[in-house]
């Protein structure tokens, strides 16, 4: 009797490492989950795409991500879409006699050659125009964003609570009303 069982204990230790490996291949389940997500097009490379939860009765979201240009060529980014939403826009945040004003690039935004472009609460970022339903902290909005020389790339953002955001800390404090982006 003690026979089968001591197989079990020597087998445990594999099954559960096999499990974590192969929970890690799966690309939704893990990605989100590590703090170093990355999604690579070409000269690009898509670094913590991630968004903030929303109002219950909110009509727009927002998305950020850092994306690095590796390439000798600039790219833009012109916009994309999301199943979560009507449609999706890149807009700028300038801010005119203390008042943040946000403007959609209908022209994309440029990411230099050999350099990066980062979308971040206060400054460029991705809108999800009516919303379909309320973004939920740790659920996952799926994007396929749209560059001109990479095409079209699929990424997934983490959708993290009020409380816990990646870029939160290096910010002035103004991230949680960083605007209500009410469209008129």
């Amino acid at each position: 009797m003690g026979h089968g069982s001591d197989i079990m204990t020597k087998l445990t230790p594999l099954l559960a490492a096999a499990l974590a490996l192969s929970t890690l291949a799966a690309p939704a389940a893990s990605a989100a989950e590590v703090k170093t997500t990355e999604v690579k097009a070409g000269a690009l490379v898509l670094q913590h795409p991630w968004s903030r939860e929303t109002a219950p009765r909110a009509r727009t979201g927002a998305g950020y991500v850092v994306i690095q240009n590796t390439g000798k060529e600039a790219d833009r980014l012109l916009g994309g879409s999301t199943p979560a939403a009507e449609r999706l826009e890149v807009h700028s945040v300038t801010t005119e006699n203390g008042v943040m004003r946000m403007r959609p690039q209908t022209d994309g935004i440029a990411i230099p050659a050999g350099g990066a472009l980062e979308l971040k609460p206060g400054g460029y970022h991705i809108m999800f125009i009516n919303l379909n339903a309320p973004l939920k902290a740790g659920s996952t909005v799926p994007v396929t964003l749209e560059f001109a020389k990479a095409g079209k790339v699929e990424v997934s953002f983490k959708v993290h609570s009020l409380r816990d955001q990646p870029h939160a800390g290096g910010h002035d404090g103004h991230d949680e009303a960083d605007h209500d982006h009410d469209h008129h």
